[in-house]
């Protein structure tokens, strides 16, 4: 069991590396303004459940597989630059739809879900950095080394859902006063497109 004082500085500095922009917030703010509130906070609900993925590597030591097999860390990160070169697709195909004057089709709960859950997942970078940074706060003397990994694992779901879950709502407010404009559709629209493309560029270009 971890103790309760290193549980607080965990959860701060999960909180503190929440907050540093990055593609994440960028992700989830965008799909916020898009699509409304419930969506960001439907994606944030995606991004954090990836967490358990990277959680459960670190702590069965797959990660270690990804750190020392380039092929194994090349596969992932490709899977995961393919998906998001897919979003893009879809989002700047969605803008050229507006420009008739129709509304962008809603999107259910369970897709924007599986969107941040995917997204997360196929992210190695997310597991070398678990690797780097969740050892840091287990102490064998503290217990059975797995179930801590995995404590910490929720505080940092937590604070993903605390932080990214602020940014969905204060985007949305943005998309509802942006609602009525089909202009800013249309380029909110072209702006998740990029989104999409410069992280799937991100991802491809990432090194061990």
């Amino acid at each position: 069991m971890i103790p309760i004082d290193v549980a607080i500085l965990f959860m701060g500095a999960a909180i503190a590396l929440a907050l540093v922009p990055g593609p994440d917030n960028i992700f989830v703010l965008t799909q916020s303004a898009l699509h409304g509130r419930v969506a960001g906070l439907t994606v944030t609900l995606g991004l954090a459940s990836g967490l358990i993925f990277h959680t459960t590597a670190v702590a069965l030591g797959v990660a270690v597989i990804f750190q020392t097999s380039q092929i194994a860390f090349a596969i992932l990160k490709y899977i995961g630059a393919v998906y998001l070169a897919y979003l893009a697709f879809k989002a700047f195909t969605a803008a050229k739809s507006n420009l008739d004057g129709g509304a962008p089709a809603p999107e259910t709960s369970a897709k924007q879900y599986a969107r941040g859950l995917i997204m997360n997942i196929a992210n190695p970078k997310v597991t070398i950095f678990f690797l780097a940074f969740l050892p840091q706060f287990v102490d064998p003397a503290n217990g059975p080394i797995v179930p801590q990994f995995y404590q910490l694992g929720l505080l940092m779901i937590l604070a993903t859902l605390l932080v990214f879950g602020s940014v969905a709502l204060a985007a949305g407010w943005l998309g509802d006063w942006l609602k009525n404009s089909p202009t800013a559709q249309i380029w909110l629209n072209r702006l998740a497109g990029v989104v999409f493309i410069a992280l799937a560029l991100k991802l491809v270009t990432a090194e061990r």
